[in-house]
């Protein structure tokens, strides 16, 4: 087997930074903002660590949801996406209509399990 160098490391990364530039600006936006929740999710799981889980709903719902609206945001995005042919009939509209009754039940349960 031969070894891998840091330039095979770089031309992988420039390759992907190639093609992912290529993508459109809404799927970016949508990127950038499971990047957000998930970010949200470690501060939350860091700062449960340092300080403690006194009221322990409110941790696991506040990591819950931001998970939970990430998985959502996953979802749209593959729905959204031109090159997917699963979801060619699908409107954008319609999949954006559904993330956020998605999310909107999603949060009232969260807000539920906080008591």
């Amino acid at each position: 087997m031969a070894r891998s160098t840091s330039k095979d490391a770089q031309d992988l990364f420039r390759a992907l930074w190639f093609a992912y530039s290529a993508t459109p600006t809404n799927l970016k936006i949508i990127d950038l903002y499971v990047i957000f929740a998930v970010f949200t999710a470690l501060i939350q799981i860091v700062y449960m660590a340092l300080v403690g889980s006194f009221p322990f709903n409110s941790f696991l719902s506040g990591v819950l949801s931001c998970i939970g609206t990430a998985v959502l945001a996953v979802c749209l995005r593959i729905q959204v996406n031109k090159e997917n042919k699963e979801f060619k009939d699908l409107a954008p509209e319609r999949a954006f209509a559904d993330f956020v009754l998605c999310n909107v039940v999603l949060h009232l349960v969260i807000m539920n399990f906080l008591g």
